[in-house]
């Protein structure tokens, strides 16, 4: 299959072939170089017959989600790629594949009609003319590429995609218009099965995600875990709530939205595979996949300590104490102060105080400067942990959240080191910052000191492993699912760190 971005021989224009499975046949596909992301998508929506708002991922030989872009390796008949929409609309109808041959089917049975009958009956008349009405309508569409219809003005359509004009840049408010927009239409999908459960494991890759397919998938957690049932929560109030979240996350290197969608997937996946559900009321699970949700909104790129020190509005607001937290909290409420965002609006009163209280209390947890008195509480309450006990189910939940908060390295290397990258460059924008003002800098933060990792070993040898050790305690099935991995990680970056030890001793030598 040719579509999109298909280069003729001899134009001297670099193309790449892609084979892949869609719906049990196998296709080819070649584009340009230069052809655009939203071509190449293009392309693979009219592949696999579906329209512009259903969810499509492709999978390699291993399985592994790669990204449907202009980068997407070349590939083999052999190692072909398995094209699948994980998310569709049950109600609609696909276009028929068949429809270029409408007209040549029409003109046979007109024939075979004309033969029996002698005459062109008036039903076939306005067959014929509906037909044609129909082509004027697609000819007069610039656009139609999702329904895996191509012009063929080839010379027309090269045009159209080797002298794109570049797109002009949106504002930010467009752009979240625009996620807004792509997250309404494709609310109504159904994604499928295999998603669903993967979605409730440490191993889901984020980074193969966009945002508005992200906020889709928050919608399912919310879902699944019969939120909207239990407490009466419209799904358009829903939406309005996740899109107003996602606004107030900023376009940082780390503690952005996709840092806050690993999060509150994260807290999905330990509810699901620790069987929570029979455990705890549906109210407190309602608590911690919200406070993963909110846990840093509107965070600055800079930590703590940088606030106290700079005498930040947040740090004077609230007196030195947690000011991120204490931010965080409000900004959540402030979302949940408006009518149409108000996902708790259909609660009585006593439940909307619990639900307030218990969320303040997780997200305030995540201050890592109460890292020690928290876990210290755990670990004393875990060898008689019971939950019926109000105190011990509310230290759980902290925990619960701090995991999730700082669970990177729980995930495959291929999902977790690109978050340490990500985190290192907010990490050493803040210290610069420090050395411009004069201010003291933040001995983790310096670029002149810190190594990749050398950044993780101790943070994995004494902040991660005792954490996750305790809860594993607690929750023996968690061993392999966030234990292991945390461990393989330490090891990884061990071994980093020495042969990046050996390097610099081999130079000086």
């Amino acid at each position: 299959m040719c579509g999109a971005g298909h280069v003729p021989p001899g134009s001297g224009m670099t193309t790449k072939i892609i084979h892949f499975m869609v719906n049990g046949r196998l296709e080819q596909a070649e584009f340009g170089a230069d052809c655009s992301a939203a071509d190449v998508k293009d392309l693979f929506r009219a592949a696999a017959e579906v329209g512009p708002h259903h969810i499509l991922k492709m999978y390699n030989t291993n399985g592994s989600v790669v990204n449907i872009s202009p980068r997407l390796e070349a590939n083999s008949e052999d190692s072909y790629y398995r094209l699948e929409v994980v998310a569709s609309d049950l109600k609609s109808v696909g276009m028929p594949a068949e429809l270029d041959n409408m007209e040549y089917r029409l003109h046979h049975l007109e024939s075979k009609v004309i033969e029996d009958m002698g005459k062109t009956p008036d039903i076939i008349c306005e067959l014929k003319s509906q037909v044609e009405s129909f082509k004027r309508k697609l000819e007069s569409v610039e656009h139609l590429s999702w329904m895996g219809l191509f012009r063929e003005d080839r010379d027309e359509q090269l045009s159209k995609f080797s002298q794109k004009p570049k797109t002009p840049q949106l504002s930010v408010q467009e752009e979240r218009q625009q996620v807004r927009r792509k997250f309404l239409n494709m609310s109504s999908l159904q994604v499928t099965e295999e998603v669903r459960e993967h979605l409730k494991t440490p191993i889901f890759d984020n980074w193969q995600w966009e945002e508005a397919e992200m906020l889709v998938l928050l919608q399912v957690m919310f879902t699944d875990l019969d939120f909207l049932t239990a407490f009466h929560i419209e799904l358009d109030v829903l939406q309005n709530f996740l899109f107003e979240v996602y606004c107030h996350y900023n376009n940082i290197p780390f503690h952005n939205f996709r840092h806050c969608f690993c999060v509150t997937q994260m807290m999905y996946g330990l509810i699901w595979l620790t069987n929570l559900r029979s455990k705890l009321s549906r109210i407190d699970l309602l608590i911690m996949l919200t406070s993963a949700l909110c846990h840093d909104l509107d965070h600055p790129g800079y930590n703590n300590v940088y606030q106290i020190n700079a005498q930040t509005d947040l740090a004077l607001r609230y007196n030195d104490i947690s000011p991120l937290e204490n931010h965080h909290c409000a900004v959540a409420f402030g979302i949940l102060s408006k009518p149409e965002c108000n996902i708790l609006k259909n609660l009585t009163c006593e439940q909307y105080k619990h639900i307030r209280g218990g969320m303040i209390k997780c997200i305030l947890a995540t201050d890592m400067a109460r890292h020690n008195e928290i876990l210290n509480k755990f670990k004393i309450m875990q060898p008689v942990f019971d939950f019926t006990n109000k105190d011990h189910k509310e230290v759980l939940m902290k925990i619960m959240v701090k995991v999730s908060d700082i669970s990177n390295e729980a995930r495959p290397m291929a999902v977790a080191e690109p978050w340490l990258d990500c985190l290192l460059q907010e990490f050493f924008n803040q210290s610069d910052t420090e050395k411009l003002k004069g201010l003291p800098v933040t001995p983790f933060m310096d670029r002149d000191k810190v190594s990749k990792p050398s950044s993780q070993t101790s943070f994995i040898r004494f902040v991660l492993l005792p954490l996750f050790t305790e809860l594993t305690k607690l929750f023996p099935c968690l061993e392999q699912h966030i234990l292991e991995p945390v461990r393989r990680a330490l090891e990884y970056y061990s071994d980093m760190e020495r042969a990046s030890k050996e390097e610099k001793g081999t130079t000086k030598a």
